[in-house]
């Protein structure tokens, strides 16, 4: 098992430009398989559109697949907020982005896949734990953007990665869980970046949401957590079989 320092310095000049943003927006499509009756694996896609502004804004958006929900957070409260349902939930949180996506983890098992990239510091978040690194090789053929590939892993999951050759932003992570015995993979992709883009005040709130019908900012249904997914630091993440869920 080696640590590759090509394979390092690529995660860090990513994480680095990411840390260095005072705001950003990007738009993530998670694609996970998840096991059918019949034996292969069905692929489901989540689109996630965000909005981060730091240290103490944030805006995630999902209009589809699945039950579309909007989360946001303004420094002081998060908000978790379902529009067909017409439904909001409204909970306190902590000053920071970090705090906030802890927060909702633990209050009411939110997390989104694509977390790592939002924290105040991504490299330890993206690299804690790492057993293994190494350069793949060039690509040309993600986002319309030359890539630099990096493989990466730590001891519960492998990592193929693809970061800008220019710009240094992720433009791909596809996962494959160890303790996964079906070896389902989770693809997640990256477009539409914008750093340090003006980003209006009134994004990290819901006009609508403030005229829903209120419920407990609490775990949905028998309180399982989302799967495959790792929370941040001392969070304890279930074990992996759906990624991209996000229950709020």
């Amino acid at each position: 098992m080696v640590l590759e320092p090509r394979a390092m310095e690529l995660l860090k000049a990513a994480s680095e430009r990411l840390a260095a943003a005072k705001s950003m927006s990007f738009t993530a499509i998670v694609s996970y398989e998840y096991p059918s009756q019949l034996g292969p694996p069905i692929l489901y896609t989540v689109r996630y559109d965000v909005a981060e502004q730091r240290p103490d804004k944030l805006r995630v958006i999902i209009p589809g697949d699945g039950p579309a929900s909007e989360f946001y957070y303004d420094g002081k409260t998060m908000t978790a907020y379902a529009p067909a349902e017409n439904l909001v939930a409204v909970a306190d949180a902590p000053p920071t982005i970090d705090g906030a996506l802890k927060a909702a983890f633990q209050k009411a098992d939110i997390y989104y896949p694509f977390t790592d990239l939002l924290v105040a510091d991504p490299y330890t978040a993206l690299t804690e734990g790492a057993i293994l690194a190494f350069y793949i090789g060039p690509s040309g053929n993600v986002g319309g953007v030359k890539t630099e590939m990096v493989a990466w892993a730590n001891p519960e999951v492998f990592l193929q990665i693809w970061i800008g050759a220019d710009d240094k932003l992720p433009r791909r992570v596809r996962a494959i869980y160890r303790d996964d015995p079906a070896n389902l993979r989770h693809e997640l992709e990256l477009s539409n970046w914008q750093i340090d883009g003006a980003v209006p005040a009134e994004s990290f709130a819901s006009e609508k949401a403030k005229t829903a019908n209120p419920m407990k900012f609490d775990r949905p249904g028998n309180g399982a957590g989302p799967h495959g997914l790792k929370p941040l630091g001392d969070v304890k993440a279930p074990k992996p079989a759906a990624a991209g869920k996000s229950p709020s």
